[in-house]
């Protein structure tokens, strides 16, 4: 961030007690702490926990997760709830968080979780989904676009998965 976002003067780095160099306006006479989306992504779990839903989406080749922005006000929780409601048509029935990454082309926090729906029924999916399809936990490993955020999500997911037995038992809405 080069200039204010309240007044347009133009910013100056300078020191802030345990923050470190921070974006400093003389005109307000304050810090403007740099600002970035917040979005969801969710490894959406058929409602037997034994498929996963991978998507392809803008005009793109590449087996991806559900994801979106958070909007102003709204939790993750709902946030997860509402895009794969818009996107796919289903209900989220449960969810646990996985894990966050800063996700520096697009300046967004991503925030991941695995999720499980009510139907593995796709026929509610909107335009905004090029493409849907339920694999095998093995099949998705392979089918997710490698060196991708989204396979990073789903491996550690995976990780998890095999560290705790019933990973959705303590996850509940």
């Amino acid at each position: 961030m080069a200039y204010c976002t309240e007044c347009g003067t133009e910013l100056k780095l300078r020191f802030l007690d345990r923050e470190g160099m921070i974006p400093y306006c003389e005109t307000c006479g304050a810090y403007r702490f740099p600002g970035f989306s917040v979005a969801i992504s969710t490894i959406v779990y058929s409602p037997d926990a034994q498929k996963i839903l991978l998507i392809k989406q803008y005009g793109r080749d590449r087996n991806i997760l559900v994801a979106g922005y958070v909007n102003k006000g709204e939790a993750a929780e709902h946030a997860l709830q509402r895009e794969v409601k818009e996107e796919m048509g289903l209900h989220v029935t449960e969810c646990c968080f996985n894990m966050s990454e800063y996700f520096e082309k697009s300046n967004t926090l991503m925030l991941n979780f695995a999720s499980i729906v009510d139907s593995e029924d796709l026929s509610g999916m909107t335009d905004e989904v090029d493409d849907a399809a339920w694999y095998t936990p093995a099949q998705a490993r392979e089918a997710i676009t490698h060196d991708s955020l989204a396979e990073k999500f789903l491996l550690a997911w995976f990780d998890k998965r095999e560290t705790y037995d019933r990973v959705f038992d303590t996850c509940r809405f």
